[in-house]
């Protein structure tokens, strides 16, 4: 499985070869969210650790999901492989923008699953396949993570 790049290099981790996505950006950044923030502009996946339990999560949050902990929460980058647990193809956007786009929830191995837009021939995604990190570029110089799938075969679908 490949896993997602965290490299400075843009050629690890490229920004998508498509426009931004329309619609509103993602939020501002705040206390709780600005060091994800920041290592995107760096070309870095972060998800947020727990050192009390050794969780991961994502989005951040100002406490642990796993244990509860508030102490020492801070964001790390993923190394892991990821998956693409589940998606969907949009047809009919409720807010106008174009379409159609794809959104996938993906499992990283650190454990959290995040929910991202898919880059690629929305025909080419299949459950349980492995996928790589993109980059979409946002106004304010902040990239969002998106996923391709990973070079190699994709698993093989079930008769319908």
């Amino acid at each position: 499985m490949s896993a997602p790049r965290n490299d400075p290099d843009p050629t690890a981790a490229p920004e998508a070869d498509v426009p931004v996505l329309p619609g509103p950006p993602p939020a501002p950044a705040d206390a709780v969210t600005e060091a994800f923030w920041e290592a995107t502009r760096e070309g870095t996946l972060t998800v947020q650790h727990c050192p009390a339990c050794g969780g991961h999560q994502h989005p951040p949050r100002v406490l642990c999901v796993h244990c509860g902990g508030t102490e020492g929460l801070r964001q790390v980058p993923v190394h892991g492989p990821a998956v693409l647990d589940s998606f969907t193809t949009v047809h009919r956007a409720p807010d106008g923008r174009a379409v159609p786009y794809t959104v996938g929830r993906v499992r990283l191995a650190e454990g959290p699953v995040l929910l991202v837009p898919l880059i690629g021939d929305p025909d080419s995604f299949r459950c349980d396949q492995p996928v790589q990190l993109v980059w979409l570029p946002l106004p304010d110089g902040r990239r969002q993570p998106a996923f391709t799938p990973a070079p190699g075969p994709a698993p093989e679908q079930p008769e319908q």
